[in-house]
């Protein structure tokens, strides 16, 4: 998952809070902003726009996505790694929280090549 988050145009690992898994940022320095949790369990992406829209990975998955604390309200949830996510889907769950997020970047600060 490590590699796959770097590999997004403009990606870089950060720890903020001296975790042992890092977050993934896109955009510059101090104006990144977070696209991926990683850590030992699962990942937390910012899963749609709206809370209404991120709970259909709850119904899909019951007990293997659940709305991350603090921000589950704004569309955020942790996937878990227990196998009933496919990997593929995982993926593709990262991949959508970073378009997400760098839509909502500045246009001076969205990476080359990101909507490619």
């Amino acid at each position: 998952m490590q590699a796959h988050c770097a590999g997004k145009p403009g990606a870089w690992p950060d720890n903020p809070w001296d975790h042992d898994h890092p977050v993934f940022k896109v955009g510059p320095g101090e104006r990144g902003k977070i696209f991926a949790f990683l850590g030992g369990a699962g990942v937390g992406v910012k899963a749609a726009t709206t809370r209404e829209v991120a709970d259909e990975w709850l119904h899909r998955y019951p007990g293997s996505a659940s709305v991350m604390a603090y921000i589950g309200r704004s569309g955020w949830n942790d996937l878990a790694y227990d196998g009933q996510i496919p990997d593929d889907e995982l993926l593709e769950a990262v991949d959508e929280s970073y378009r997400l997020v760098v839509e909502r970047l500045p246009k001076k600060l969205r990476p080359d090549g990101w909507d490619a």
